[in-house]
């Protein structure tokens, strides 16, 4: 009687001790991984943000171009006409030169600086709508973790494309999208922090090449 009163609270201690740890190797853990940036691009809402971004800075893009060549147009001259220039003429077009560089140095600064603070304002907007779509996917497919992989420094060795679910938040995103001019609802989520789109910045003009004097 001893024995059994020992042998099958033993027993029985072993299969509730078990169980819990059967129940979770049971229980799927879905993990997926996500590109941010490539999936606020993908929305409509996106590429819409990204077209008026390009229409408004369109033309300082333009004015910022005519700046550099006008100044390697004066850096030519000044390298061509070395032999032939007179001294108080080469110092002239140096100093134009340097004059128009800090000029286009300065409009180069306030238009990055202008584009990048308008890009924030729409990626903040855009960000919150598409984290209040991730935590939605992330519930209604039991997810227990999604890892944003946009940036190259993620500590992501590898991920499969089965669990990539860039594709599918945009979908669901374009598809709870509010019609134009309706009011947008009130996301529940926190901003995610988004890798700004690659904007190439412009080219700053060539450093002049010596210029010969005369003997």
């Amino acid at each position: 009687m001893i024995r059994q009163w020992l042998t099958v609270p033993a027993a029985a201690l072993v299969v509730c001790a078990l169980a819990p740890v059967s129940m979770l190797a049971q229980a799927p853990q879905k993990i997926g991984v996500i590109e941010v940036q490539r999936a606020m691009v993908g929305t409509k809402d996106g590429q819409k943000a990204a077209a008026d971004l390009e229409a408004r800075f369109g033309g300082k893009r333009k004015e910022l171009e005519r700046v550099q060549d006008e100044v390697r147009g004066m850096q030519d001259r000044l390298q061509k006409g070395g032999t032939t220039m007179s001294a108080a003429a080469q110092e002239e077009l140096k100093r134009n030169i340097d004059a128009r560089t800090k000029q286009f140095n300065r409009m180069t600064e306030d238009a990055q600086a202008e584009f990048e603070q308008e890009q924030q304002k729409l990626l903040a907007d855009l960000g919150q709508r598409m984290q209040a779509i991730i935590d939605k996917y992330a519930k209604d497919n039991s997810y227990v973790m999604i890892i944003d992989v946009s940036n190259p420094q993620t500590p992501v060795l590898y991920a499969s494309n089965t669990i990539d679910i860039t594709k599918d938040i945009i979908e669901l995103y374009d598809k709870n999208a509010p019609a134009p001019g309706a009011a947008k609802p009130s996301p529940t989520g926190g901003t995610p922090a988004a890798p700004k789109p690659a904007t190439p910045a412009p080219t700053k003009p060539p450093t002049p090449a010596p210029v010969k004097k005369n003997p």
